[in-house]
Protein backbone atom coordinates (compact mmCIF):
# COMPACT_ATOMS: atom_id res chain seq x y z
CA UNK A 1 0.00 0.00 0.00
CA UNK A 2 1.21 3.12 -0.88
CA UNK A 3 -0.09 6.74 1.05
CA UNK A 4 0.09 9.73 -1.99
CA UNK A 5 -1.51 13.08 -1.95
CA UNK A 6 -3.59 14.11 -5.08
CA UNK A 7 -5.55 17.27 -5.74
CA UNK A 8 -5.49 17.89 -2.05
CA UNK A 9 -6.40 14.57 -0.55
CA UNK A 10 -4.64 11.66 1.00
CA UNK A 11 -5.02 8.84 -0.99
CA UNK A 12 -4.12 4.81 -0.57
CA UNK A 13 -2.91 3.38 -3.16
CA UNK A 14 -2.85 -0.48 -4.18
CA UNK A 15 -3.21 -3.47 -6.42
CA UNK A 16 -5.83 -5.55 -6.80
CA UNK A 17 -7.27 -8.19 -9.54
CA UNK A 18 -7.86 -4.67 -11.59
CA UNK A 19 -4.68 -3.56 -11.44
CA UNK A 20 -4.01 -0.32 -9.24
CA UNK A 21 -6.51 1.28 -7.77
CA UNK A 22 -6.56 4.78 -5.03
CA UNK A 23 -9.31 5.09 -1.96
CA UNK A 24 -9.84 7.50 0.10
CA UNK A 25 -8.69 6.69 3.84
CA UNK A 26 -12.46 7.35 4.83
CA UNK A 27 -13.48 4.16 3.18
CA UNK A 28 -10.83 1.63 5.00
CA UNK A 29 -11.43 0.85 8.64
CA UNK A 30 -8.80 3.14 10.07
CA UNK A 31 -10.58 5.10 12.36
CA UNK A 32 -12.21 8.60 11.82
CA UNK A 33 -9.28 10.56 13.54
CA UNK A 34 -6.52 9.26 11.31
CA UNK A 35 -8.21 9.68 8.10
CA UNK A 36 -8.32 13.16 8.83
CA UNK A 37 -4.79 13.58 9.64
CA UNK A 38 -3.96 12.32 6.65
CA UNK A 39 -6.15 14.77 5.10
CA UNK A 40 -5.60 17.85 6.93
CA UNK A 41 -1.49 16.52 6.33
CA UNK A 42 -2.28 16.08 2.70
CA UNK A 43 -4.13 19.89 2.62
CA UNK A 44 -0.94 21.33 3.72
CA UNK A 45 1.32 19.56 1.34
CA UNK A 46 -0.47 20.21 -1.46
CA UNK A 47 -0.52 24.23 -0.11
CA UNK A 48 3.09 23.96 0.03
CA UNK A 49 3.83 22.02 -2.97
CA UNK A 50 1.09 25.06 -5.01
CA UNK A 51 3.70 28.00 -3.32
CA UNK A 52 6.74 26.33 -4.70
CA UNK A 53 8.51 26.05 -1.35
CA UNK A 54 12.26 25.12 -1.90
CA UNK A 55 12.37 21.14 -0.62
CA UNK A 56 15.07 21.54 1.54
CA UNK A 57 13.21 24.55 3.77
CA UNK A 58 11.76 23.96 7.28
CA UNK A 59 7.82 23.77 5.70
CA UNK A 60 8.98 20.87 3.47
CA UNK A 61 10.98 18.99 6.34
CA UNK A 62 7.43 19.30 8.47
CA UNK A 63 5.52 18.39 5.79
CA UNK A 64 7.74 15.24 5.59
CA UNK A 65 8.02 14.62 8.97
CA UNK A 66 4.55 14.53 9.57
CA UNK A 67 3.93 12.17 6.66
CA UNK A 68 6.51 9.81 7.84
CA UNK A 69 4.92 9.05 11.11
CA UNK A 70 1.24 9.35 9.65
CA UNK A 71 2.74 6.27 7.69
CA UNK A 72 3.92 4.54 11.07
CA UNK A 73 0.39 4.85 12.17
CA UNK A 74 -1.27 3.89 9.11
CA UNK A 75 1.68 0.85 8.96
CA UNK A 76 0.50 -0.09 12.49
CA UNK A 77 -3.31 -0.17 12.12
CA UNK A 78 -3.20 -2.08 8.65
CA UNK A 79 -0.07 -4.44 9.55
CA UNK A 80 1.60 -4.25 6.80
CA UNK A 81 4.35 -1.92 5.10
CA UNK A 82 3.36 1.26 3.88
CA UNK A 83 5.42 2.90 0.96
CA UNK A 84 4.99 6.63 1.65
CA UNK A 85 5.83 9.47 -0.93
CA UNK A 86 6.51 12.76 -0.36
CA UNK A 87 4.77 15.02 -1.92
CA UNK A 88 7.54 17.66 -1.83
CA UNK A 89 10.19 15.64 -2.71
CA UNK A 90 9.00 12.82 -4.42
CA UNK A 91 11.28 10.11 -3.00
CA UNK A 92 9.55 7.12 -1.86
CA UNK A 93 9.69 5.71 1.50
CA UNK A 94 8.66 2.24 3.15
CA UNK A 95 7.90 2.08 6.95
CA UNK A 96 7.55 -0.70 7.86
CA UNK A 97 4.21 -2.42 10.30
CA UNK A 98 5.47 -2.10 14.03
CA UNK A 99 6.12 -6.16 15.68
CA UNK A 100 4.20 -4.49 19.19
CA UNK A 101 0.28 -4.77 18.29
CA UNK A 102 -1.27 -1.83 17.34
CA UNK A 103 -3.46 -1.79 20.50
CA UNK A 104 -0.43 -2.07 22.75
CA UNK A 105 1.46 0.26 21.24
CA UNK A 106 -1.42 2.79 22.04
CA UNK A 107 -2.73 1.53 25.13
CA UNK A 108 -1.49 3.72 28.23
CA UNK A 109 0.35 2.24 31.23
CA UNK A 110 -1.06 1.10 33.95
CA UNK A 111 -2.28 5.06 36.03
CA UNK A 112 -0.12 5.50 38.84
CA UNK A 113 -1.41 6.24 42.03
CA UNK A 114 -2.79 9.52 42.82
CA UNK A 115 -0.06 12.09 44.52
CA UNK A 116 -1.76 12.88 47.98
CA UNK A 117 -3.15 16.07 48.09
CA UNK A 118 -1.19 19.12 49.88
CA UNK A 119 -3.60 20.23 52.24
CA UNK A 120 -1.03 22.17 54.20
CA UNK A 121 0.67 24.09 51.31
CA UNK A 122 -2.63 24.30 49.11
CA UNK A 123 -4.91 26.18 52.51
CA UNK A 124 -1.99 28.33 53.29
CA UNK A 125 -1.95 29.39 49.80
CA UNK A 126 -5.61 30.08 49.47
CA UNK A 127 -5.34 31.77 52.57
CA UNK A 128 -3.06 34.32 51.60
CA UNK A 129 -4.63 34.27 48.31
CA UNK A 130 -8.12 35.20 50.01
CA UNK A 131 -6.58 38.20 52.46
CA UNK A 132 -5.01 40.21 49.45
CA UNK A 133 -7.87 39.65 47.50
CA UNK A 134 -10.48 40.73 50.69
CA UNK A 135 -8.21 44.07 51.58
CA UNK A 136 -7.92 44.72 47.82
CA UNK A 137 -12.05 44.48 47.29
CA UNK A 138 -12.52 46.53 51.08
CA UNK A 139 -10.09 49.06 50.13
CA UNK A 140 -11.39 49.64 46.36
CA UNK A 141 -14.96 49.74 47.47
CA UNK A 142 -14.60 51.77 50.79
CA UNK A 143 -12.80 54.49 48.11
CA UNK A 144 -15.08 54.54 45.75
CA UNK A 145 -18.08 54.61 48.70
CA UNK A 146 -16.98 57.90 49.50
CA UNK A 147 -17.84 59.48 46.22
CA UNK A 148 -20.61 57.37 44.80
CA UNK A 149 -22.09 53.71 46.39
CA UNK A 150 -23.05 53.04 42.84
CA UNK A 151 -19.32 53.53 41.61
CA UNK A 152 -18.37 51.05 44.41
CA UNK A 153 -21.12 48.47 43.12
CA UNK A 154 -20.15 49.01 39.58
CA UNK A 155 -16.39 48.08 40.34
CA UNK A 156 -17.24 45.20 42.61
CA UNK A 157 -19.47 43.76 39.88
CA UNK A 158 -16.27 44.43 37.04
CA UNK A 159 -13.51 43.36 39.22
CA UNK A 160 -15.78 39.98 40.50
CA UNK A 161 -16.70 39.39 36.68
CA UNK A 162 -13.18 40.11 35.29
CA UNK A 163 -11.73 37.25 37.93
CA UNK A 164 -14.73 34.91 37.25
CA UNK A 165 -13.44 33.34 34.38
CA UNK A 166 -9.96 32.81 35.38
CA UNK A 167 -11.33 31.43 38.57
CA UNK A 168 -13.49 29.29 36.71
CA UNK A 169 -10.83 27.75 34.56
CA UNK A 170 -8.35 27.32 37.56
CA UNK A 171 -10.84 25.43 39.93
CA UNK A 172 -10.23 22.02 38.27
CA UNK A 173 -5.68 22.79 37.61
CA UNK A 174 -4.11 21.26 40.37
CA UNK A 175 -1.87 24.27 41.86
CA UNK A 176 -3.80 26.88 40.87
CA UNK A 177 -7.33 25.95 42.17
CA UNK A 178 -5.87 26.71 45.54
CA UNK A 179 -5.45 30.46 44.34
CA UNK A 180 -9.10 30.07 43.03
CA UNK A 181 -10.50 29.08 46.08
CA UNK A 182 -8.79 31.69 48.00
CA UNK A 183 -10.39 34.53 45.38
CA UNK A 184 -13.47 33.01 45.66
CA UNK A 185 -13.36 33.41 49.65
CA UNK A 186 -11.75 36.72 49.64
CA UNK A 187 -14.55 38.12 47.53
CA UNK A 188 -17.16 36.73 49.40
CA UNK A 189 -15.68 37.63 52.66
CA UNK A 190 -15.14 41.02 50.98
CA UNK A 191 -18.31 41.06 50.65
CA UNK A 192 -19.76 40.25 53.93
CA UNK A 193 -17.78 42.88 55.74
CA UNK A 194 -18.81 45.96 53.12
CA UNK A 195 -22.32 44.78 53.92
CA UNK A 196 -21.70 44.76 57.62
CA UNK A 197 -20.07 48.41 57.24
CA UNK A 198 -23.71 49.57 55.37
CA UNK A 199 -25.85 48.51 58.72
Amino acid sequence: MELRVRDGRAVLAGEDDSGEREVDPHSLPLGADLAEALHEWAKVADAVVRTETPSDGVASALIARRGKQLAGRLAAVMNSPVSYTDPVSGDLLTVEAPEVPFEAAFTAEPEAEPEPTPWGTGLTVSAITAAIVTVTVVSLSLGLGETSRWLALVANVLVVGGLAPSVWLGRSVPVWRWVAYGVVTGVLVAWLALILTLL
